[in-house]
């Protein structure tokens, strides 16, 4: 809005880590949708974002679609710009990232990834973009990823540094912005050290680390945003600007717990479920002559089973595993794809650490020692999508309580042999095996995931009659 006075108005709805959590949905579309409807019949030019990690593998229909049905929620709202999450860009193969924005209606911003074969941006993305308000108002909007430089290169991505790839988006488009905006997938720790650092950038707009501010927060000149997880909330920013230049700021979200209802909701959420599961329950696996259980403390079948798959997908002597992972019991019978989502609903890889023998002692102690603490710990995030850690468990070592000592097949440890175990990358993110990443020679698997993994192994050892 303007008015003689030379002011105006820019509302920005904006959203970050939905998860694919659709129950709130149609509850978050209808406030965006009639929010934007009202701040434009006042004159306001109005902006939507989303910041990353709109899609999650634990929700079938997701799965089913290597997150393409996600984007069709997301056409519905009209966004000015988006940018990714690690969701987006780790769990996904380069086909699969390549294939997901084809249908997108809106701008994906990303600066920091680029294809090392091109030494370009990925074809679905732009390092940024210039937005000009009805009254001549340039905005600046840029986005960036949380840069797993460990990871992506595995993937056939290169992750930029963030700060110089700031300094330099920030040193082309000078004199071609009066404000800037970063689309932060980046973590709150990030977001505020950018902040002291660029005071060009007058809003972040954050997530990646689901924090929420309720009412912003204000670093230097900087303000910070962001609308925590899930589709909990969504935020809100109101700028005021006198001659192109913003003279307040106004933060704030909506708990979507706390919207209206509408009888369609239930039915719409309950459609977009079950679609998920019909495609997943269509691609069969395995027939299991009897059922397979899983338990949280001792041995199970499903648990050895899994120990041999990842044993047979990493080529090792050894495998470790834990059964927190396993949600469910599988039946005898046809085993197909939505059941083994439901077992195992995971965003992990496969992982074959390669350590000397006495690096592999310190590891065994690492787990022994955070054995009890882990069994019932609430294991949040870092791929694991079930409630508790759980009880470890090694197939090929062997741990001699009384004495402390590790054996290989029945053998002591030789302290200068190197020795393969296959195991999840979720190891190597967790805090608890510093060894790992301290010492071990890591290979991620990143052509199957976990449940992948599993499931091809169950589709050799009972086959489909």
């Amino acid at each position: 809005m303007l008015n003689e006075d030379n002011h105006e108005t820019i509302s920005i709805f904006h959203t970050n880590d939905f998860h694919s959590h659709f129950a709130n949905w149609p509850k978050i579309k209808r406030y965006i949708l009639s929010g934007k409807k009202k701040e434009r019949a006042i004159g306001n030019t109005v902006l939507t974002f989303d910041i990353g990690d709109f899609m999650d593998r634990f929700e079938p229909l997701t799965e089913a679609t290597n997150g393409k049905a996600g984007i069709q929620f997301m056409n519905e709202l009209d966004y000015d710009g988006v940018t990714i999450g690690n969701n987006e860009g780790l769990t996904n193969s380069k086909q699969q990232l390549d294939q997901l924005y084809e249908d997108a209606n809106f701008d994906v911003l990303l600066a920091n990834l680029k294809d090392p074969y091109t030494n370009a941006l990925p074809k679905w993305a732009n390092e940024a973009k210039l937005i000009v308000t009805p009254q001549h108002t340039r905005i600046l909007v840029f986005g960036m990823t949380a840069p797993y430089s460990s990871t992506y290169p595995k993937l056939g991505w290169e992750v930029k540094d963030v700060y110089q790839t700031t300094e330099r988006l920030l040193a082309k488009y000078e004199d071609q912005y009066d404000i800037c905006i970063l689309l932060s997938h980046l973590g709150l720790p990030t977001d505020r050290e950018l902040a002291k650092q660029f005071p060009a950038i007058n809003l972040i707009l954050g997530g990646h680390t689901h924090h929420l501010l309720m009412n912003g927060e204000l670093v230097n000149q900087t303000m910070l945003a962001a609308a925590q997880k899930w589709g909990n909330y969504v935020g809100h920013v109101t700028l005021t600007l006198a001659n192109h230049q913003i003279t307040e700021q106004n933060v704030s979200v909506q708990e979507v717990a706390a919207l209206p209802s509408e009888p369609a909701d239930l039915k719409a959420i309950n459609k977009t479920f079950s679609m998920g599961t019909a495609l997943l329950a269509s691609q069969k696996v395995a027939q299991l002559d009897h059922s397979v259980k899983t338990q949280l403390l001792g041995s199970s079948e499903m648990v050895d089973l899994s120990l041999a798959a990842l044993q047979s997908k990493a080529h090792t002597d050894s495998a470790i595993i834990n059964t927190g992972l396993f949600l469910k019991d599988l039946p005898a019978g046809v085993i197909d794809e939505n059941q083994i989502h439901d077992v195992l609903p995971h965003a992990m890889q496969v992982m074959k650490v390669t350590l000397d023998g006495y690096n592999l002692w310190r590891l065994i102690q690492e787990m022994e020692k955070n054995r009890n603490f882990l069994l019932r710990y609430p294991q949040k995030g870092m791929g694991f999508r079930g409630k508790v850690f759980g009880e470890l468990h090694y197939r090929g070592i062997e741990y001699q309580k009384s004495t402390g000592e590790v054996w290989w097949h029945g053998e002591p440890l030789d302290p200068n042999r190197n020795y393969e175990v296959a195991m999840l990358d979720h190891y190597l993110y967790i805090p608890f095996f510093p060894t790992i990443q301290i010492c071990g020679k890591n290979d991620i698997y990143f052509d199957e995931n976990l449940r992948q993994v599993f499931a091809r192994y169950l589709s050799e050892q009972f086959p489909i009659k």
